[in-house]
């Protein structure tokens, strides 16, 4: 049971400056859940973050009294450490919502996580044939290989439905052809879709779907009052009190070490001032290129190399405040169609009231995939907004007239890319960093994974018992099985969330 810092029976003690202090890097879901819990056990640590706001990719951002996510996030969890240390922190404002989120393709809404009998009736007769045709025929002649993610839905579902419902969307996203993109990520994340269960499903309306058969469970899930960034911000607060400080606008510049052992950092303020900071343990949830490159002495050249060869997909959202009070009833909707460039839009008022001050108003985050490279990421801000503007109104949201404001958001690095080469060279980086005695790396960047923001946690966690005394491998977190939704059971802290990964087409 995690002990909470309200609980008076049992006080946690104030961070004694005696304990061996541990520097953390990084004020994400990783880097303060660590803090959070050294603070449970008396021991001194301080948190250092570059951006001026914590929580990581989970934090919330405001603009004019509107709050909004980068990204939505859902709370869900099967590690029960977790569940309680949301609840804990969050108490009465950990508010629990109905999901509903569907795809946006061809001027109608479909079921997400899609419902292949809805859709068929939903694309009406004429269209509903052609994707039959099309799934005859790879039954009849199925494609020999199955190496890519097109090959793999295209075998199973005809190349049609493929091209509706899978093609346009993944490459939005990851930036990558599905005919570049590994089977194994759709083997993981499409389940339990079968053509003509689907169908005969879809024509038992009003009796209950066998949950076996259904490729969602999560029909509920949790939320802060003012977005997940109310919980790290609580977080910070509470640590604070604890004798635990968070300084934000303080990066990292140099990671300084002797003999596999890290004996400080050197931090670097907003204002470009320097000072060094010593401890005994420390935790980084920095990404770990960045880490390689901060290290000092450097790290071997192959090292280097192998860590520039680690890449990350950029996100970037527009805001649009909206003068309507209803626009659509789902947290979010995923954008299929080709000729726009967003690719998923959430509604922030849907996942809580109290997102948006005004509820005469409807504040949307429009939501684009990219590297920092594209021209889009460097357009000015008001040439972003005519654009959300404009791509809403054109996929039948809102009125162009209805927008009165908006804003544009920046993240870089949201989302590590699992590449041709990423493994290999992670693979390399980890050897490299295992011999240090008193590091851990944790997090999503930390580690190049594609976490939850739950096994971000857990790794975290690890590190934080390790430098109790115990012997956990943080980056056995979330590999032992599979961890979705779909799942009908998992193991505590179980299951890698597999991203695409590029597989070869050429010769060989």
């Amino acid at each position: 049971m995690i002990t909470s810092f309200s609980e008076a029976a049992q006080p946690v003690p104030a961070c004694e400056s005696k304990t061996p202090r541990c520097v953390i890097i990084g004020a994400g879901p990783a880097g303060l859940t660590a803090a959070y819990e050294l603070a449970k056990l008396g021991r001194a640590a301080v948190v250092f973050e570059k951006d001026a706001v914590v929580g990581g990719i989970a934090r919330t951002l405001e603009y004019k009294g509107y709050r909004f996510d980068i990204g939505g996030h859902r709370f869900f969890t099967k590690v029960q450490a977790v569940q309680e240390l949301w609840s804990e922190l969050l108490g009465p404002d950990f508010l629990l919502r109905r999901r509903l989120s569907r795809i946006h393709y061809n001027d109608r809404f479909f079921a997400y996580p899609l419902r292949i009998g809805d859709a068929l009736i939903g694309l009406g007769p004429v269209e509903a044939i052609r994707i039959f045709l099309s799934f005859l025929k790879v039954r009849l002649l199925p494609s020999k290989s199955e190496h890519t993610f097109e090959e793999w839905v295209t075998n199973r579902f005809g190349r049609r439905l493929y091209q509706i419902f899978f093609e346009t969307y993944t490459h939005k996203v990851w930036g990558i052809p599905g005919s570049e993109i590994g089977a194994d990520w759709a083997a993981q994340r499409i389940k339990n879709l079968n053509l003509f269960a689907a169908v005969k499903n879809a024509l038992r309306r009003g009796r209950r779907r066998d949950a076996k058969e259904m490729t969602s469970l999560i029909e509920e899930f949790h939320y802060p009052r003012l977005g997940p960034g109310m919980l790290w911000e609580r977080c910070t607060q509470l640590l604070s009190e604890r004798g635990i400080p968070t300084f934000t606008e303080t990066s990292v510049a140099r990671v300084t070490h002797r003999d596999w052992r890290v004996e400080s950092v050197t931090v670097r303020d907003r204002s470009g001032s320097e000072r060094e900071e010593e401890g005994s343990f420390f935790i980084s949830s920095m990404p770990l290129r960045e880490l390689i490159h901060a290290l000092h002495p450097a790290a071997p050249a192959d090292v280097v190399a192998a860590a520039d060869q680690l890449r990350y997909r950029d996100f970037l959202t527009i805001v649009l405040i909206v003068d309507k009070p209803d626009l659509f009833p789902d947290q979010w909707i995923y954008v299929h169609s080709p000729n726009v460039k967003v690719g998923r839009i959430q509604n922030f008022k849907n996942w809580s009231p109290e997102m948006v001050p005004d509820p005469s108003k409807t504040a949307l985050g429009l939501e684009y995939f990219l590297w920092s490279s594209d021209d889009l990421w460097s357009d000015p801000d008001d040439a972003l907004i005519s654009m959300g503007r404009r791509e809403a109104a054109q996929i039948g949201l809102i009125a162009e007239s209805d927008v009165i404001d908006g804003c544009v958001v920046r993240m870089p690095k949201a989302y590590p890319v699992y590449d041709a080469t990423y493994r290999d060279a992670l693979t390399v980086v980890r050897a490299y960093l295992a011999r240090f005695s008193n590091l851990e790396s944790v997090g999503r960047n930390g580690q190049h994974r594609y976490n939850n923001q739950d096994h971000s946690m857990v790794t975290a966690m690890y590190a934080v018992q390790n430098i109790a005394g115990e012997n956990r491998d943080c980056w056995e977190v979330n590999v032992e099985e599979e961890y979705h939704e779909e799942t009908l059971s998992a193991k505590p802290g179980a299951g890698d969330r597999l991203v695409p990964r590029r597989v070869s087409t050429g010769p060989g």
